[in-house]
C-alpha cells in the first residue's frame, strides 16, 4: 500500500498537482532531477494542455506544409511523367521559378543543418514558398500576370 501511495504522488508531481509532503528520496536517486524539476514548474494543469494544443497544432502545420510542397512537385510526376514534368519545369517560363526553388530548398537545408542560422533557413523558407506558389501559376492561364497587377495595385504608394 506504501509502494502504490508513493506511486501515486510520483504521478500527482508529473501532472502538476500539488503535493502535500516530500518524497524519500532513498532509492529512487534516478527520479531525483525530475521530481525537482516538477516541483519548480509552475505550470497549472489548464496551461500545459493549451501548450501541448498549441505545440501539436504548429507541428503539424509544418509537417502538412513540408509534404504539400514536395507532394506538389512529385504528384504532378505521376499525372504527366517524370520526363515530362522536368522538360516541363526546364521550360523558359518555369525555368526561373524552378530554379529559385531549388536553390533556395539547398539554402534552407544548409542553413538548418551547418549554419544553424534560423533567420536565414526562415528567409529561404519563405522564398521557397514564394517561387513555389509562382511556378504553380504558371500553369493557370493569365494567372502570373493578374497576380503581378494586382500586387503592383496592392504596393502603388502613388494615388
Amino acid at each position: 500500500m506504501d509502494k502504490m501511495n508513493q506511486a501515486f504522488e510520483k504521478v500527482k508531481i508529473l501532472v502538476g498537482m500539488e503535493v502535500e509532503d516530500e518524497l524519500p528520496a532513498e532509492d529512487e536517486t534516478s527520479f531525483a532531477f525530475l521530481d525537482d524539476f516538477n516541483r519548480n514548474c509552475t505550470l497549472s494543469t489548464k496551461q500545459r494542455l493549451h501548450g501541448f494544443v498549441i505545440c501539436l497544432v504548429a507541428g503539424l502545420t509544418c509537417t502538412l506544409l513540408i509534404l504539400s510542397w514536395g507532394l506538389l512537385y512529385g504528384s504532378t510526376a505521376f499525372l504527366i511523367g517524370p520526363k515530362r514534368q522536368v522538360t516541363m519545369m526546364l521550360d523558359p517560363v518555369r525555368i526561373y521559378a524552378t530554379a529559385i526553388y531549388i536553390g533556395s530548398m539547398i539554402i534552407a537545408i544548409f542553413s538548418a543543418l551547418y549554419v544553424r542560422n534560423k533567420l536565414l533557413t526562415l528567409l529561404a523558407i519563405m522564398l521557397e514558398f514564394g517561387a513555389l506558389i509562382w511556378y504553380s501559376l504558371s500553369y493557370i492561364p493569365f494567372a502570373r500576370s493578374m497576380v503581378s497587377k494586382v500586387m503592383v495595385a496592392c504596393f502603388d504608394t502613388e494615388f
